[in-house]
């Protein structure tokens, strides 16, 4: 990747971020970080558009900061900072409001998961928060943007409105499409209770995800309980695959083994699940209780945290505003 290339990614502060959060981001973000220069935001303007009790998101802001750096992100090789802090973000966003198109909107199917069925109490700050999205990436002309799949709809709307205000302001080029960097290889980290749904927070069991402050006893317990079969391990995918939650034991324990899936199946075929989940149950604590201790003792020095935030907006800011400058004088504004 060249110098003139810029990675973008936000992470939303909800706070106990967990195993799906570690493997389908920060540990990704760590990498790029070695290649590229990279722009890491705690988006907590994303947040809101659920409601969030103050103390809480203040909270979350700090835990999410301190599990960047615990999984290995550098403030002097990466800008960290959170989205409020940086205006830009949203006026930015109302700009993009107005190029955006409601019908571009319609088609978001996250908005349709999120929102339920009684989609007329959800707030507006749901339904139009993919352009904020994409506020959040061109405000700094970002050319690459870490995705998962249920993100992808959103960076192919933020490429639709920057090619519109692109031809609309008669600026060709000004802003770049962004581009998806998909991880290659990387499986969803699915529930340890229900093998058909992603590892979440919002789910009601602690037991059905592995927590990044987790402690090893946490995941010993977890794994030992997740939710497997009685038959022996086959020894190829399309059987696996009829078993959801055996097929993400073995997910997990080939990303956090670094191996491919195939070579995890070949290593497990035949064997009992309770041998697979001892040794899934090590590996974890190996490669997570290290991040939690670091994230519990990061915690109790917040005040270095918000200093961190502090010089990552100032940095941030400084891309923003000269970008902004000139955003306003092709909109025409004064």
């Amino acid at each position: 990747m060249s110098e003139k290339k810029l990675v973008f990614s936000g992470v939303q502060p909800t706070g106990n971020l967990h195993l799906g959060n570690y493997f389908g981001a920060l540990r990704n973000f760590v990498s790029l970080q070695r290649k590229i220069k990279c722009i890491y935001c705690v988006v907590d303007l994303h947040a809101i558009t659920v409601f969030q009790k103050p103390n809480e998101l203040r909270e979350n802001v700090l835990e999410t900061v301190a599990s960047f750096l615990a999984t290995g992100l550098n403030p002097d090789k990466s800008i960290i900072f959170n989205q409020s802090s940086v205006s830009g973000h949203a006026e930015l966003a109302w700009i993009l409001n107005c190029v955006s198109r409601i019908g571009w909107l319609n088609r978001m199917t996250q908005f349709k998961d999120k929102a339920g069925s009684d989609k007329e109490k959800a707030s507006v700050g749901l339904y139009i928060y993919p352009n904020l999205m994409a506020a959040d990436i061109l405000l700094y002309k970002a050319t690459h943007v870490p995705v998962g799949a249920d993100q992808k709809q959103h960076l192919e709307l933020s490429r639709d409105i920057a090619q519109k205000f692109n031809n609309d302001y008669n600026c060709e080029d000004f802003f770049p499409l962004p581009e998806p960097l998909i991880q290659k290889n990387i499986s969803r980290v699915m529930s340890l209770r229900d093998g058909t749904k992603k590892m979440s927070k919002s789910e009601e069991s602690d037991f059905s995800r592995i927590n990044l402050k987790d402690s090893a006893d946490d995941i010993n317990k977890k794994i030992k309980k997740a939710k497997s079969d009685s038959e022996p391990i086959p020894d190829n995918i399309k059987s696996l695959e009829k078993k959801p939650e055996a097929l993400n034991l073995i997910n997990i324990y080939s990303e956090v083994s670094k191996i491919n899936l195939d070579k995890a199946i070949n290593e497990m075929s035949g064997k009992e699940y309770s041998f697979l989940k001892t040794k899934l149950a090590e590996a974890l604590i190996n490669e997570i209780v290290p991040v939690g201790k670091e994230i519990k003792k990061l915690l109790e020095n917040k005040p270095h945290l918000e200093q961190i935030l502090e010089k990552g907006s100032e940095k941030a800011n400084i891309i923003a505003e000269e970008n902004l400058k000139n955003i306003r004088e092709k909109v025409g504004l004064i």
